[in-house]
């Protein structure tokens, strides 16, 4: 076994190809690269190549078919920035020498990464969203006091629709730094309320009636969870009530709470129960000289 080795190493064909294999190519004055390097640089990148698609096959395995195309899109630019490091390291280990090309890479990337902060947060945000699919299309948020429909989420941006058909666009960096409510996250129907005081010495049970019959003729409240009336305080001048009810589309809530206010004040004036404001007795005292 060893003769055929050392015949082998040393026919002329094993000389030529190992020759061929160490012959340098010169780039530029510093910089070559043999071909046997060239080689391991190909079958580095394949790797990574295989690497990467698994990698992603993973990330978007139970994502949606719209949010699968996004994150490939996104995917797509940051498999050519790995590439590249992947690159730049293989050529070091090989013996390329890319100092230079490390020194102005890095006086690049800490110029671009300064500029594009925001950017890349939004992004980096996107990207997290999509993998964790917090928000949906049609879904009710609220973020910073402010309240939409979603309308379409992008990789940088959210798009939502306003109660007053005003286009919310969010910026997804927003995400890292609020609070997001997502409402309909658990379904569609949310927990709506209504307050009111009445006045004291009012009958706290025609009260707790004359809410619910509120609550009962309203087509957009549901039945089922039922309606409920709680009495949360005695206030400094009223007996606090608080009106609980379920709607199907809470986005249109202002709606049904404005019709229930109006139908409250119609039943307490109907039914002599006051609803008080506040009063303050100002006593004047005069100086006598």
């Amino acid at each position: 076994m060893k003769e055929i080795e050392e015949t082998v190493k040393e026919s002329t064909v094993w000389s030529d190809i190992l020759e061929f294999l160490n012959t340098d190519l010169s780039i530029s004055k510093d910089i070559s690269i043999s071909v046997k390097g060239i080689i391991m640089v190909i079958v580095v990148v394949f790797l990574t190549s295989i690497l990467l698609n698994l990698i992603r096959r993973m990330l978007t395995k139970r994502l949606p078919n719209d949010d699968k195309t996004k994150f490939k899109i996104l995917f797509g630019y940051g498999k050519w920035i790995v590439y590249l490091i992947i690159l730049l390291i293989t050529f070091n280990v090989i013996g390329v020498n890319v100092t230079a090309v490390f020194a102005a890479s890095a006086a690049l990337l800490i110029g671009v990464g300064l500029a594009l902060q925001t950017l890349f947060q939004d992004i980096i945000a996107g990207v997290l969203i999509l993998i964790d699919q917090t928000i949906h299309v049609g879904d009710i948020i609220e973020i910073d006091g402010k309240v939409g429909r979603v309308d379409e989420v992008k990789l940088r941006t959210t798009r939502a629709v306003t109660i007053d058909n005003k286009v919310l666009i969010i910026p997804h960096h927003l995400y890292l730094t609020n609070s997001l409510y997502n409402w309909t996250q658990n379904g569609s129907t949310t927990r709506e309320s209504v307050v009111v005081g009445v006045a004291y010495g009012s009958d706290v049970q025609l009260v707790k009636e004359l809410l619910l019959r509120a609550a009962d003729g309203h087509d957009l409240i549901l039945k089922h969870p039922a309606p409920y009336v709680f009495f949360t305080n005695f206030g400094d001048s009223a007996l606090e009530f608080k009106l609980v009810f379920t709607l199907n589309d809470s986005f249109q809530g202002a709606i049904p709470k404005s019709d229930l206010r109006f139908e409250i004040d119609k039943l307490f004036r109907e039914n002599n129960i006051s609803i008080p404001f506040p009063q303050r007795d100002v006593h004047i005292i005069s100086k006598q000289e």
